[in-house]
């Protein structure tokens, strides 16, 4: 089985990822948990490899989740490729948020993402008790930090966004705003709770191609923390299991055995 990589070539050696699961926006596709008493709701971490199928820019359909969360209409996350520029983008709106319509953060990458014929890994990365604002979240994509943004609107210092607070629900390929739904493959998708993490804790690049981007196993050497999660879609019976030890299995919506794909 070949390697997901960055410039989609295969190595012989490296982590061998087996399985991702596939997305069908048509079919409303998505996995749900909802979150428990968070191990630190103010700092979490979110990795996943995705390879986008369909770009469209048609309603409802115009932005493309990754993973969101939602407590009710007025306080949710996303975490998505936005627009039909497919720019990386962060969002979260909560009441209270002081910025624009409530905005407690908003953030957008200036370089866009369109190629739908390659494997990308995705690292957000929080921690809202930063006295660095920029700190406080950090944008990750094949192993380079993102710093160039369109929208720069940074969080208040120990604000609680919506993602990874007690019982919000979390949406792995659909918005927290309840659509927005992610058309395409995603593989090693991990959620951690309680640690601010980076791309290299994930990935690294390869000593002969230093320009290609690959996973590593990474799931001994993280702290979960009690909401994390690990989706490696290795069990096509329960795409939805949980590995990562914490027992917070996803419960699928609209994804069946045969979404199970060795696109890698």
């Amino acid at each position: 089985m070949p390697l997901i990589l960055g410039a989609q070539s295969a190595v012989a050696t490296g982590f061998n990822v087996e399985n991702s699961c596939r997305f069908n926006d048509g079919d409303d596709a998505y996995f749900t948990r909802t979150f428990g008493t968070p191990t630190n709701v103010k700092i979490w971490t979110i990795s996943a490899w995705v390879k986008s199928s369909d770009l469209l820019p048609t309603a409802p359909n115009s932005v493309r989740d990754i993973m969101g969360a939602r407590i009710d209409a007025a306080n949710y996350t996303d975490c998505d490729f936005n627009s039909a520029d497919r720019h990386m983008h962060i969002l979260d709106y909560s009441v209270g948020g002081g910025g624009p319509y409530a905005k407690t953060i908003q953030l957008t990458s200036k370089a866009y993402y369109r190629d739908c014929g390659a494997w990308m890994h995705m690292v957000w990365a929080c921690d809202t008790t930063q006295a660095v604002e920029t700190n406080r979240m950090k944008f990750y994509v094949n192993g380079t930090q993102i710093t160039s943004l369109t929208v720069d609107r940074y969080m208040d210092q120990d604000r609680e966004l919506t993602m990874n607070r007690n019982t919000a629900t979390c949406d792995v390929g659909r918005a927290g705003a309840g659509y927005y739904y992610f058309d395409g493959y995603m593989a090693e998708v991990a959620f951690i709770d309680g640690t601010q993490y980076a791309a290299s804790d994930f990935g690294e690049f390869n000593s002969d191609s230093p320009t290609i981007w690959q996973p590593i196993e990474f799931a001994e050497d993280v702290t979960f923390g009690d909401n994390g999660f690990y989706l490696d879609f290795k069990d096509s019976a329960d795409l939805g299991k949980d590995v990562s030890g914490e027992g917070n299995d996803l419960t699928p919506t609209n994804i069946a055995a045969a979404d199970q794909a060795t696109d890698t």
